[in-house]
């Protein structure tokens, strides 16, 4: 009789049959363990040492093999890295009772592991997690990651050469960099300044508008092309003197009505998509890989630039296509002449977006004055970008007219947190209202000068402790020392030919006097400032005489609000701000 769960061996081993058969009446059964024979003489009842229950016998051995079986299979996942190995076949026939005894087993270090993780739940008390949210990176504000957006590193020179490094996000506009550069930098924000794109190889730059994106811009530069930092007057003078930048000889529909196009009718038909409005006038146009120029009258029109090969026909078999303005640039050429041979100084070029460093792919243009490239160039820009720049435009306008007629230009956070003080009295007290706060300043400016005055008659005026009247200038954003004429030129050109832009600059034919270098009418002038001395006391003087002044600043000051002998009023400051 075969048990249930007893292995094959028991029950093919003789004393285990001799067992059986000597107690298949009783119900407790009792194996004779080899080795140990029962004599017939002995008659005891029972011996513990020697009589083994079957039952508990059986249960033990399973759960040996039970134990191996799981010892085994815990080992062959250490060997494995964690992985189950791969079932093998074997031709022959074993016991699954038994393992191969070739294979070696590590038990010591699985039942090491084993009784780590027995033990580990025993030892550890269970300790309520008062941080769960920590664990958990996905809902946890301080473990979770930052989602930052894909910035980019843009550096922008100063005039002097210094640059500075800047972190933008991919959507931020020329006029947002402009703002940030002008907080970092502590200048006053007049919105005149810009962002200039510059091409030192090609002899290129040209402001980018200030709803441009600068990383696109600066996607399609090469590796020796920069930003610039730099102030533009004339960036939307045309809104304000349109008249002055749009000669009646060169609009098509001025000549068709006489000259009688009011100004807001004229940039109307500029703004508005449905007009046709178009330039026309002579260029001069380099010819593709030579340096001899021809010259071609010209359609500037909102499909592109076009030129007649039949005289000033506009008849469209005479119309050849130059360049469109979807795809385009228009930039100012630098020093056109000692690179392109230009025939005049007035020289602009139409680059397209997708040419780096091609010298042979551009457009280059020669207009035969200022006024003529002016018009040209502001002309491309409306008929590109048309509604849009008339809206960046108005962004400035609203601001400054939602804010009080007594609001400072933004200069930085800490200056904007001052307020005008009044200390006449035992305590000092706040000037709340704007009018008295105007006029205190008026009066203390007074004040500082007249104390200037009386310092200047009684101090030395030897060159080693010269007066304060003398050097006092030379902290003002509109002197720039002892520069050139040539160099002064080059910086009103670069800031915008506007009515009022100026510069003081030391003479460089006399020692002791200044020069006023004024732009009128895209036309640059300079006036000699000349020192004279009156009881002692050493004054300027820009008209022989007949006004003097203390120093530089009160002169400036005269003339930023009566003309005098000057064709316009000092309006705009050329400067130059290091970042």
């Amino acid at each position: 009789m075969a048990l249930a769960g007893c292995p094959d061996f028991f029950l093919r081993h003789p004393n285990y049959q001799e067992s059986m058969d000597r107690t298949s009446s009783r119900r407790t059964k009792e194996l004779i363990v080899p080795g140990f024979q029962r004599s017939a003489n002995q008659n005891l009842p029972h011996h513990h040492e020697d009589d083994v229950d079957l039952e508990q016998l059986v249960n033990d051995m399973n759960s040996s093999m039970e134990s191996v079986y799981s010892t085994q299979s815990d080992t062959a996942l250490l060997l494995n890295n964690g992985h189950a190995p791969a079932p093998h076949h074997h031709h022959h026939h074993m016991h699954p009772a038994f393992p191969r005894h070739s294979q070696p087993m590590h038990i010591q270090a699985v039942r090491c592991l084993q009784e780590e993780h027995r033990l580990r739940p025993a030892s550890l008390p269970a300790i309520p997690n008062p941080f769960p949210e920590l664990c958990s990176p996905a809902g946890s504000p301080v473990l979770s990651p930052i989602q930052t957006p894909n910035n980019h590193i843009v550096k922008v020179w100063s005039e002097d050469g210094a640059g500075k490094v800047v972190e933008i996000p991919a959507d931020m506009t020329s006029r947002d960099v402009c703002q940030l550069l002008v907080y970092k930098s502590h200048c006053v924000d007049d919105n005149a300044w810009t962002l200039v794109e510059h091409h030192p190889i090609l002899g290129l730059e040209r402001c980018l508008e200030d709803h441009e994106l600068v990383v696109q811009v600066q996607a399609s530069m090469s590796s020796d092309s920069k930003f610039l930092f730099r102030k533009n007057y004339a960036k939307y003078e045309f809104f304000r003197n349109p008249l002055n930048f749009f000669p009646e000889h060169m609009v098509a529909w001025c000549q068709e009505s006489d000259g009688s196009i009011p100004q807001s009718q004229l940039l109307q038909n500029f703004l508005n998509s449905s007009s046709c409005p178009e330039i026309q006038g002579y260029l001069s146009v380099k010819e593709p890989g030579r340096r001899s120029w021809r010259k071609l009258y010209m359609f500037l029109r909102r499909s592109g630039l076009y030129y007649s090969t039949k005289g000033t026909s506009k008849e469209p078999r005479h119309l050849q296509l130059l360049s469109d303005l979807d795809d385009s640039n228009i930039f100012t050429i630098i020093s056109g002449k000692k690179l392109h041979n230009c025939p005049t100084d007035f020289q602009f070029c139409i680059k397209s977006s997708k040419v780096r460093s091609d010298c042979k792919e551009l457009k280059m243009l020669c207009a035969e004055d200022e006024q003529s490239r002016t018009c040209w160039m502001t002309a491309f820009r409306l008929l590109k970008y048309g509604i849009v720049l008339y809206q960046s435009y108005n962004v400035p306008q609203q601001r400054k007219s939602n804010l009080s007629p007594f609001t400072a230009p933004v200069r930085s956070v800490s200056e904007n947190s001052l307020v005008a003080m009044d200390f006449s009295g035992r305590t000092g007290r706040v000037i709340d209202n704007p009018l008295e706060a105007q006029s205190a300043a008026v009066e203390e400016g007074q004040t500082w000068r007249k104390r200037s005055q009386r310092m200047n008659v009684l101090g030395s005026s030897s060159p080693l402790h010269p007066s304060l009247s003398t050097v006092i200038h030379r902290t003002q954003v509109w002197f720039h020392g002892r520069i050139m004429r040539e160099e002064a030129h080059k910086m009103i050109i670069q800031q915008g030919q506007v009515d009022g832009l100026f510069l003081l600059r030391d003479s460089q034919s006399n020692v002791k006097a200044f020069v006023l270098t004024l732009c009128h009418h895209q036309k640059i002038k300079h006036f000699q400032i000349l020192p004279c001395e009156e009881d002692g006391q050493v004054l300027f003087s820009l008209d022989d005489g007949a006004t003097k002044f203390t120093d530089l600043i009160h002169l400036v000051e005269f003339y930023q609000l009566n003309r005098g002998v000057l064709p316009c009023k000092l309006k705009h400051p050329c400067t130059a701000v290091a970042l």
